[in-house]
């Protein structure tokens, strides 16, 4: 997918050229959007479209952290990248220039999806039930991204028009997860386990995000069964060293049930983020002027907290995987760096950039690092907890728990025993030091029930979900309501 990514604003969206010279041709072009899609080729292009705005979701990651317990803000001042530092502060309001970005960015790829399924009946081929399955995971991602961060949503199966946002409401939330459990289960019955091409959708993938969509809806029997299925498959394994993960070279592994592609060989820049091919989340969760051995410098936004540095156990070889200690690293390493705003002394270094990456363009926003968006480890743990708190098997809940804990230690001393609500607690504490920095903290707090108690300046009743964007409600005319308390 590094190879084949690409802009498809060019091909389905944007028709005319950006310059003077269209309004000099004499033929006029004879594919437009609403006679696309005559080929197959014509619908892979489409659906290479709707994989490039996975790419944008480094935002969705960074800021799953920062609205958490697990990291601040950071950056250079209080001022800079204003919307990083209201989420992190709970005071963001509908005037949020980064939720703004992370609503458009999901509603374009809902809308690439969309633009697909409006005419999947139109051209028949041998591979095209791949390719809607394809699609159909795709947005089912995309949606459980936005009714993640905004609650209600509107659905539609065609492109969203100028006007449907003063005609159709958004649906509850109940219905929003079952539009995401049919897409799932077509995504399902038509994918194959084995990706088509490196960063495709398969199979597996469809199965552990309905798992996920399960679980945060509560559904903990049907969870259990979906996510029991998949690791009956044997399709992934742990792999056993932890670090290598997160390195280039453990891009795709064994472990992977779902990557967001990344490649450093075209460049980007402020102007146009979600443009970027690379992993804007590393550049600027790097560590702010500094020299010295593995790592590049970069921005010193999502800096760790030091109660998530605490949230490990003594033993815990997860520890110096996810959290870089500056101090004992410089002086270890004859290294030197910059201090900037909310500075721990610690960084996330599961996505910190790396040397040696050629980061074309701008050297902080054009990364190579994949995001791991579903890891193996994640399905086990969820798997943990569908069992757990369904009360069908808590002896399956500890081996799955216990598999993610012996690699973590190396050993079975650490085995966990505790059943019942005992045992869900660590669960949820093995979630944490397991997905440290991985963009997941803030959700699992939420759903859990635990946020409030967790996260310095949060609201119930309203910072569950984040307020849908000023200029939404205000093209709505009335169709739409702002979020409660954001008013």
């Amino acid at each position: 997918m590094k190879k084949y990514s690409i802009t498809m604003a060019l091909v389905l969206f944007t028709l005319l050229s950006c310059s003077d010279d269209f309004t000099k041709r004499t033929q006029p072009y004879s594919i437009d959007s609403e006679n696309y899609f005559n080929s197959e080729d014509d619908y892979n292009k489409a659906l290479i479209a709707a994989y490039d705005l996975l790419q944008s979701t480094y935002l969705n990651a960074m800021l799953g952290e920062i609205a958490s317990d697990n990291t601040a803000s950071g950056g250079e001042s209080a001022t800079d990248v204003i919307g990083f530092q209201q989420i992190d502060d709970m005071t963001h309001t509908p005037v949020n220039a980064n939720l703004k970005n992370l609503w458009d960015w999901m509603f374009a790829g809902v809308n690439r999806c969309n633009y697909i399924i409006e005419f999947k009946d139109k051209t028949d081929f041998p591979n095209k039930n791949q390719v809607l399955g394809e699609t159909y995971f795709l947005r089912a991602y995309y949606n459980f991204e936005l009714v993640k961060w905004f609650g209600p949503i509107p659905l539609k199966d065609a492109r969203f028009t100028t006007t449907d946002i003063n005609s159709i409401k958004r649906s509850e939330v109940k219905d929003v997860y079952a539009s995401i459990e049919s897409d799932l289960l077509f995504a399902i019955d038509n994918l194959n386990p084995v990706p088509a091409q490196q960063g495709r959708a398969t199979k597996g993938a469809a199965q552990a995000l309905l798992g996920k969509a399960y679980l945060y809806q509560d559904k903990f029997a049907d969870a259990a069964n979906v996510l029991e299925a998949l690791i009956g498959t044997g399709t992934y394994s742990l792999v056993s060293d932890y670090a290598s993960i997160f390195e280039n070279s453990g891009e795709n592994g064994p472990e992977s049930v779902f990557e967001v592609q990344y490649t450093d060989l075209e460049g980007a820049g402020f102007g146009c983020l979600q443009c970027s091919e690379g992993n804007v989340a590393v550049g600027f969760s790097g560590i702010r002027n500094y020299t010295g051995p593995v790592f590049d410098s970069g921005f010193s936004f999502n800096v760790p907290r030091q109660e998530a540095v605490n949230a490990f156990e003594i033993g815990d070889n997860r520890k110096d995987v996810a959290i870089l200690d500056i101090v004992a690293w410089a002086a270890a390493n004859n290294a030197t760096y910059g201090t900037g705003y909310k500075h721990t002394g610690f960084f996330n270094r599961k996505y910190l950039p790396r040397k040696g990456d050629a980061n074309i363009g701008d050297q902080n926003l054009t990364n190579p690092n994949n995001y791991r968006a579903i890891r193996y480890a994640d399905v086990l743990l969820m798997a943990a907890e569908a069992f757990n708190r369904s009360g069908l098997d808590d002896a399956k809940a500890q081996e799955y728990l216990n598999r993610v804990r012996r690699r973590a230690f190396g050993d079975t001393d650490h085995d966990i025993t505790a059943v019942g609500p005992a045992l869900t607690d660590l669960i949820w504490a093995e979630r944490r030091t397991e997905l440290m920095g991985e963009g997941h903290r803030f959700f699992d707090l939420v759903r859990t029930k635990r946020a409030a108690s967790e996260i310095e300046g949060f609201t119930t009743d309203k910072n569950e979900i984040f307020p849908i964007p000023i200029e939404e409600i205000q093209f709505s005319n009335g169709n739409w309501q702002q979020n409660p308390g954001y008013n």
